[in-house]
C-alpha cells in the first residue's frame, strides 16, 4: 500500500498540464451550437410547429401529438446533422444524479432495410423502469412501469453522439419520481400568485418567472492521489487525515492566480458548457487550497437547474482529461472550507422587470417592498422547511463550519432596508392615514435608489441574504440538485403572496384604499417576521444564543430537520398549491432518510476496513521497528542507561499500543451498533439509530487514526496525507 502511495504521489507530482487548443473563434460563434434552441427550431420546424412549441414554452399550453411528430422530425434532422446516432430522455431521479437510456434512431423495415426513425411518440414519452429508482414505496419491484415526458421549456441538446431530451419522470400512477415535476409545479404556483399581486401595481404584467443564478464550488484533486485514498473515491470525503501544517490560514488562495493545469481544465469544460448553452461567466480560486468556483449568468430557474446538473457531469468527465477528479462533496477535507452552491434567486416579469430591483418612483418602490417583505415573511413562516430542503449527509458536515452559514435560517437585508422597514413599522399604525402621512411615507419609499448594490453590503455568514436585486440562498450544498431548495422556496413564497392578496383584498372590501391596505398589511408582516432578520455575524456563538432567544431553530441533526417534510403545516402547503401530494411528500421524506442512512453505513464500512486492514497493520509494523530499536539500545547501553536514551521510543510504543487498542475496540463496537440498526425495519427509526449510535464512531475512530499518522514513519503511512492532497502540483 505504501509503495502504491508513493508511486501515485510521484505520478501526481510529475503530471504535466494538459493543453487545450487555443482558438481565435469568439465565444459568440459557438455558444449554444449543440442546443435545439428557438433559433434552430425556427430553422428546422414549420411555422405551425414552431409557434406551437413557443406557445407551450411561454404559456404552458399542451403540444398536440400531430405537432409533436413535426417537432420530432425537425429535431432528428438537426441532431443527425450534429453527429447524433442515438436519443435519450434525460431526467433527474431522486438519487441526486441524472439518468438516461440511449436508443438508436434506426429501425428495421419489413424488407430488412434500415431506416432512421424518430417520431412524436418517441419524443413525448418513454417508459423507464420506475422500480429501479428511489420511490419511497410508491413503486414496488414488481411494479416497474414509469413514464418520462418531454419538457419543451428546457431545450434538447446533443452530447457526443446522443440527442438528450429533458423530461419529467413520474410513476404509472402519476406520482412525481423526480425533481423537475414538482419544480415546474412550484414555478407555476409562484407565477400565478406573483402575477395576482403585480396587478395591484401594473395591469400589464401577465407572467412572472423565477430566475436562478447558481455559484458552483468544488475541489480538484490529482487522480493518482484520489485513487490512493479509498475513503475519498468511495465516500467523496476523507474519513481520516491530520490537518496540514499549511492550508488556508494565510488566506493566499482566494482569488489567487489559477494554476496553469487547473486553468486548462477550466477552459475545456467551459467550452463544452458554452456549446450546450450554459452561460458560464465567472471562475476563480476559492478560499481552501484546491477549491474553485464557477458561475453562470442567471437564467429561468427550470433551465438553470438543468444546466447545473449538466455542468456537474461535464466537469467530472473533462477533469479526467487533465488527470484530475472533481470533488463535489460538501466537506471533503476536515477543518478547511466546505463547498456550497449559492442560489441567487429573483423574480422577473414578462416586461423584463426585476421585482427585487427598486424602481425610480414611490409606486414601483412599494411594489419592490411588497415582494421583499413577503419573501422575508415566507422564510420566517417556513424556515424549518427551507432547512429541510437543503438537508443532506454532506451538508450536515458543512453547515456552521469553516465559513459556511449556520443551520439557523435567518435573512439579511442590509442596514438601509432595515432602517426603512423599522421606519414603516413605527409609522404605519394600522389606522386610516392622513393624506400628509401617506405622502410622507411614499416620499420616503421613493428615496430607495434603483440599484442597492452599493448601499447593501453582502453578508456571507447569512444563509439567505438580499444582495441588491436578488436573494442569495447560500446554505445549499455543492452536490445538491438546486431544485430541492428551489421547490421549497418557490412554494413558500407563492403561498405567502396568496395570503398577502387575501389580506389586502379583505381590507379593500372594508373600503380601505388600495395603497393604504397594502401598507397596513406590509406593516403587519414586518412586525410578524422581524425575528428572522439578522444583520450580524452568523458564524459567532453569540448568534446561536440570540437565535435561541428569538425562537429560531438550530437544527444540526439531518434526521431531525427532515421531519419537517411531513408535518401537518408542510403537507398542507404543498397539497394546497398542488405542488406535491401527501403521498409524494412522505415518499421524498423516506428517500432522503434512506440516502442519509446509507451514506453513514458506507462510511462506517469503509472506515472499519481501512482501520483494520491498513492503518493498524502499518502501526504495528512501525511499532515493531521501534521495539527492535529499543532492544538494540538496551544491548548497547545496558539496562540502566537505555531507559533514558530510549525514552522517546518507549513512549511512542506505548502511544501506538493505546491508539491501536482504542481503534480495534471502537471498530468492533461500531459494527455491533450497525448490526442492531440494520435489523430495524422502520426507516425513520433506523436512520435515527444510525445518527445517534453509529455516526459518532466515525469521529472517535478518526481521532485515534490521526494521532497515529503523526507518530508512524511517513514512509510507512499507507495513505496520501492532507499536505499532499490539498496542493496542485
Amino acid at each position: 500500500m505504501s509503495s502504491f502511495r508513493f508511486k501515485s504521489l510521484r505520478e501526481a507530482t510529475n503530471r504535466q498540464p494538459v493543453a487545450v487548443e487555443q482558438s481565435s473563434v469568439k465565444t459568440s460563434e459557438f455558444f449554444g451550437i449543440n442546443v435545439f434552441d428557438r433559433y434552430k427550431m425556427h430553422q428546422n420546424l414549420s411555422k405551425e410547429a414552431y409557434n406551437n412549441v413557443v406557445e407551450a414554452i411561454d404559456k404552458g399550453t399542451k403540444i398536440d401529438r400531430k405537432i409533436a411528430n413535426q417537432v420530432a422530425t425537425g429535431m432528428k434532422a438537426w441532431a443527425i446533422d450534429r453527429g447524433a446516432t442515438h436519443y435519450t430522455h434525460w431526467f433527474q431521479p431522486l438519487n441526486g444524479a441524472t439518468a438516461e437510456k440511449h436508443d438508436a434512431f434506426f429501425e428495421l423495415s419489413d424488407n430488412g432495410s434500415v431506416i432512421e426513425n424518430f417520431n412524436g411518440d418517441m419524443l413525448v414519452q418513454q417508459e423507464p423502469d420506475a422500480s429501479s429508482f428511489p420511490s419511497g414505496g410508491i413503486r414496488n419491484t414488481f411494479e416497474a412501469r414509469g413514464y418520462t415526458a418531454w419538457d419543451p421549456s428546457s431545450p434538447a441538446f446533443v452530447i457526443g453522439k446522443t440527442l438528450c431530451i429533458p423530461t419529467i419522470f413520474v410513476s404509472y400512477t402519476g406520482e412525481a419520481l423526480d425533481y423537475k415535476t414538482p419544480l415546474l409545479k412550484s414555478l407555476n404556483a409562484l407565477d400565478n400568485a406573483a402575477v395576482a399581486v403585480c396587478k395591484y401595481f401594473d395591469k400589464d404584467v401577465t407572467k412572472v418567472i423565477a430566475t436562478l443564478g447558481w455559484e458552483q464550488e468544488y475541489f480538484l484533486v490529482d487522480e493518482a492521489l484520489f485513487f490512493a485514498r479509498p475513503d475519498l473515491w468511495i465516500t467523496g470525503r476523507t474519513l481520516m487525515g491530520h490537518s496540514s501544517a499549511k492550508d488556508q490560514q494565510l488566506e493566499d488562495h482566494y482569488f489567487g492566480s489559477i494554476p496553469d493545469r487547473v486553468l486548462a481544465f477550466m477552459r475545456e469544460f467551459e467550452i463544452e458548457a458554452l456549446k450546450l448553452g450554459i452561460p458560464v461567466k465567472t471562475r476563480h480560486n476559492e478560499v481552501a487550497p484546491n477549491q474553485f468556483e464557477c458561475a453562470p449568468v442567471f437564467e429561468e430557474a427550470n433551465l438553470a437547474v438543468d444546466h447545473n446538473q449538466l455542468l456537474m457531469d461535464i466537469m467530472a468527465k473533462i477533469a479526467q482529461n487533465h488527470k484530475f477528479r472533481v470533488l463535489l462533496h460538501e466537506k471533503p477535507y476536515k477543518s478547511v472550507n466546505g463547498s456550497g452552491k449559492h442560489n441567487n434567486w429573483s423574480l422577473m416579469t414578462n416586461e423584463k422587470k426585476n421585482l427585487l430591483s427598486p424602481g425610480k418612483n414611490p409606486k414601483t418602490n412599494i411594489q419592490f417592498l411588497t415582494f421583499l417583505i413577503n419573501i422575508v415573511r415566507a422564510v420566517y413562516e417556513y424556515d424549518d422547511l427551507l432547512r429541510a430542503g437543503i438537508a443532506s449527509h454532506g451538508n450536515e458536515h458543512r453547515l456552521g463550519a469553516n465559513e459556511a452559514p449556520p443551520a439557523i435560517m435567518s435573512v439579511f437585508i442590509g442596514t438601509q432596508l432595515t432602517s426603512l422597514l423599522n421606519d414603516l413599522e413605527k409609522r404605519v399604525t394600522g389606522k386610516k392615514l392622513s393624506p400628509d402621512e401617506k405622502a410622507d411615507i411614499k416620499l420616503d419609499i421613493g428615496k430607495i435608489p434603483e440599484i442597492l448594490l452599493d448601499n447593501t453590503d453582502r453578508n456571507r455568514t447569512s444563509p439567505f441574504a438580499f444582495t441588491g436585486n436578488r436573494f442569495e440562498f447560500r446554505a445549499v450544498g455543492s452536490s445538491a440538485n438546486c431544485a430541492s431548495a428551489m421547490i421549497v422556496l418557490n412554494t413558500a413564497v407563492a403561498s405567502q403572496l396568496k395570503e398577502f392578496k387575501k389580506d389586502v383584498d379583505a381590507l379593500i372590501k372594508k373600503r380601505v384604499k388600495k395603497d393604504e391596505a397594502i401598507l397596513q398589511v406590509l406593516r403587519k408582516y414586518i412586525v410578524e417576521s422581524k425575528r428572522i432578520r439578522f444583520e450580524g455575524n452568523g458564524y459567532c456563538d453569540e448568534w446561536i444564543n440570540e437565535a435561541l432567544k428569538r425562537g429560531l431553530k438550530n437544527t444540526i441533526d439531518t434526521t431531525e430537520a427532515l421531519k419537517t417534510f411531513v408535518t401537518e403545516k408542510s403537507l398542507k402547503l404543498f397539497t394546497d398549491l398542488k405542488v406535491l401530494s401527501e403521498r409524494e411528500m412522505y415518499a421524498r421524506y423516506e428517500i432522503t432518510l434512506e440516502s442519509y442512512k446509507n451514506n453513514i453505513q458506507i462510511e462506517s464500512r469503509v472506515l472499519g476496513d481501512l482501520a483494520l486492514n491498513h492503518i493498524i497493520p502499518t502501526a504495528v509494523k512501525y511499532q515493531n521497528i521501534l521495539i527492535e530499536n529499543v532492544k538494540g539500545l538496551k544491548d548497547i547501553f545496558g539496562e540502566k542507561e537505555f531507559k533514558v536514551i530510549a525514552s522517546t521510543e518507549i513512549q511512542a510504543i506505548q502511544e501506538i499500543s493505546n491508539n491501536i487498542n482504542a481503534i480495534k475496540q471502537l471498530v468492533i463496537d461500531m459494527i455491533e451498533e450497525r448490526k442492531k440498526a440494520n435489523v430495524i425495519t422502520d426507516i425513520h427509526l433506523k436512520a435515527e439509530k444510525y445518527t445517534k449510535n453509529v455516526k459518532p464512531f466515525l469521529e472517535n475512530i478518526r481521532t485515534h487514526i490521526d494521532k497515529l499518522e503523526m507518530i508512524v514513519d511517513d514512509e510507512l503511512w499507507p495513505l496520501p496525507k492532507y499536505r499532499e492532497l490539498l496542493f496542485i502540483r
